[in-house]
C-alpha cells in the first residue's frame, strides 16, 4: 500500500508539470485553432534565459526569474507578429507546419548559444528539501511545479471568466470573423495569447530543469507527454489541461512503478490511442456537428 501511495503521489506531482505544459498548448489551440509543435523548444528556451541570467550574468534568483517571464512572454509576441501573423487568412496546415519549422529553428537557436550538453542551474530555484508525509517522500521541486500548476490553473480561469480580454479571447476562439465585426481586435488577441503561452511554457522548462536539467535533447521530448494531457482532457478545455496532465501522470508512474518500468515511457502514447479511437473530443472538449 505504501509503494502504490508514493507512486501515486509522484504521479500527481509529475502530472501538475504535464498540465502546465498541456495549458500553453490549450490557450494557442482554443484562441487561435493552431495545434503549436514548438512547445518543447519554447519552454526550454524560457529555462535557458533563467540559466543565462544567472549563470552568465550572476543575477539575484528572484530578479532573474521576473526578467525571465518577461522575456518568455515577449518571445510570445514575437514569435505571433514574425511567424504566425503573416499566415493570418492562410490555410490552418499553413500555420501548424510553421509551428514545425520554428521548433527546428529555435532548436538550431539554441544549439549554436547553449550546445547539446546537459545544464543544471548554478542555484536551487524551488525553496526547501523533500517532505515526508507518514511512509510517502514528496520532492521539493515535484511539489512547488504541482502548486505552480494549480495557481496557474486559477489565474487562468479567472482571467478567461472575469475579465474583458479574456472574454474577447473566448469570443474570438468561438468565430474570428464575428469577434472581428464586433470590435474585438482579432490581431491583439493572437498576440496576447501566444505571449501567455509563452510564459506559462517558461514556468515549465524552469520546473523541469530545476528538477532535471536543461537539455536541447532532452528536454523538449518531455513536452510530446503533454500531448496526450490535451487531447484526453479536451482541446479547448483549460480545466481539462490540468486533469489530462494530472491523469496522464498518475497512470505513467503507477504503470512503471508496480506493472513494469519499460512501460513508462509509452503509457501515455498508448493513452493517446485509446482517446483518439474512443473520444477524440477528449474529456471536456465539445463535439462539433456540422449541418450541411
Amino acid at each position: 500500500m505504501a509503494e502504490f501511495t508514493q507512486y501515486l503521489m509522484n504521479g500527481l506531482m509529475v502530472g501538475g508539470v504535464y498540465g502546465l505544459i498541456a495549458l500553453s498548448i490549450v490557450l494557442i489551440y482554443k484562441s487561435t485553432r493552431v495545434f503549436n509543435f514548438a512547445v518543447g523548444d519554447i519552454m526550454l528556451l524560457g529555462g535557458f534565459v533563467l540559466w543565462s541570467l544567472l549563470a552568465w550574468l550572476n543575477l539575484p534568483l528572484l530578479p532573474s526569474l521576473l526578467f525571465a517571464l518577461a522575456i518568455a512572454f515577449g518571445i510570445g509576441l514575437l514569435i505571433e507578429r514574425l511567424a504566425l501573423r503573416p499566415l493570418i487568412g492562410q490555410p490552418i496546415l499553413a500555420a501548424i507546419m510553421a509551428t514545425l519549422a520554428l521548433s527546428i529553428f529555435l532548436k538550431g537557436a539554441m544549439i549554436l548559444i547553449w550546445g547539446t550538453g546537459q545544464i543544471a542551474y548554478p542555484t536551487k530555484i524551488s525553496p526547501g528539501t523533500s517532505m515526508t508525509l507518514d511512509t510517502v517522500t514528496l520532492s521539493s521541486g515535484l511539489l512547488w511545479a504541482f502548486l505552480l500548476a494549480m495557481a496557474a490553473f486559477v489565474v487562468l480561469v479567472w482571467f478567461f471568466q472575469s475579465t474583458k480580454m479574456g472574454l474577447q479571447m473566448r469570443a474570438t476562439a468561438e468565430d474570428h470573423q464575428l469577434a472581428q465585426s464586433t470590435g474585438i481586435s482579432v490581431k491583439l488577441v493572437f498576440g496576447l495569447t501566444w505571449a501567455m503561452a509563452s510564459l506559462v511554457c517558461a514556468l515549465s522548462g524552469i520546473s523541469l530543469g530545476d528538477r532535471l536539467g536543461l537539455s536541447v535533447g532532452m528536454t523538449p521530448l518531455l513536452a510530446l507527454k503533454a500531448f496526450p494531457a490535451v487531447f484526453l482532457g479536451g482541446l479547448e478545455s483549460i480545466p481539462g489541461a490540468i486533469v489530462g496532465g494530472l491523469a496522464i501522470g498518475i497512470l505513467e508512474n503507477l504503470v512503471g512503478g508496480l506493472i513494469n518500468p519499460n512501460l513508462m515511457e509509452i503509457t501515455p502514447y498508448i493513452i493517446l490511442l485509446v482517446i483518439l479511437l474512443f473520444r477524440a473530443e477528449g474529456l471536456f472538449g465539445l463535439k462539433r456537428i456540422e449541418r450541411i
